[in-house]
């Protein structure tokens, strides 16, 4: 078992949420203690999921996941309101979601892997 550090899931998500807090520092107060803190947060969830799945044994590790790709989901969400209430450039916003496809991408190879060992 790899160390999750090293994992292409982890280090994505890791840079993800260096991201996520490098780009909401200057948000105005208002949305700064609600939007962006909610951000990091989730953030911090998905890459604790990635720790929780590699440390699991087979049986738990796809629920994990599974948390994981929620958290995912719920991150495109809120990408999507910061954009709409015009707190991420475009080119912020492209560049956030350019790395939640690619942690989609990677979440969903790794569940479908999984999927394929149980059976």
């Amino acid at each position: 078992m790899a160390l999750f550090s090293e994992l292409a899931v982890y280090k994505t998500g890791y840079d993800f949420l260096l991201e996520i807090y490098n780009r909401t520092k200057n948000f105005p107060r208002e949305y700064k203690f609600s939007l962006s803190e909610k951000m990091k947060e989730v953030s911090l969830d998905l890459l604790i999921d990635v720790y929780k799945a590699n440390k699991s044994k087979k049986s738990a590790r796809i629920n994990h996941i599974e948390s994981a790709r929620q958290n995912m989901e719920v991150l495109r969400l809120l990408l999507r309101i910061n954009k709409d209430l015009q707190l991420l450039s475009t080119k912020g916003f492209s560049s956030l979601n350019i790395m939640i496809q690619d942690l989609s991408k990677q979440l969903t190879a790794w569940q479908k892997y999984m999927t394929k060992v149980d059976k």
